[in-house]
């Protein structure tokens, strides 16, 4: 039952991540020209070129907050990520205890202990 319901959680997490690709990128673009904005506006010597990179940074900033559902497809892959560990951990559980509580390897071993008291 755990692994359905990982299964349905991530299957919800990787459609939000897929429809939310575009934004993302938008995001990590709209990030690259702030960056590159910023970077050349500290360098920049005349007023003129502050002022283009002032507006570039500007206008990149106004954008990247357009891009919010990016937020939503970045929560998306960190459930995604929660999902595989949960799925990676259940794949590792010890067999050696499912062996020592399994019913017919107990009965196996009463019915030799019968036997020889028995026998």
């Amino acid at each position: 039952m755990k692994k359905v319901m990982l299964f349905c959680i991530g299957g919800l997490a990787a459609l939000v991540a897929i429809a939310s690709v575009g934004p993302v990128l938008g995001l990590v673009l709209c990030a690259a020209i702030m960056y590159v904005a910023w970077k050349q506006y500290g360098q920049a010597s005349s007023k003129a070129i502050k002022f283009f990179w002032g507006a570039a940074g500007l206008i990149a900033f106004l954008a990247a907050v357009g891009n919010v559902p990016a937020l939503l497809g970045i929560a998306a892959l960190g459930v995604l990520y929660i999902v595989y560990k949960k799925w990676q951990e259940d794949d590792h559980e010890p067999m050696a205890d499912a062996k020592e509580e399994d019913p017919f390897v107990n009965f196996e071993k009463q019915w030799n202990q019968l036997k020889k008291i028995n026998g």
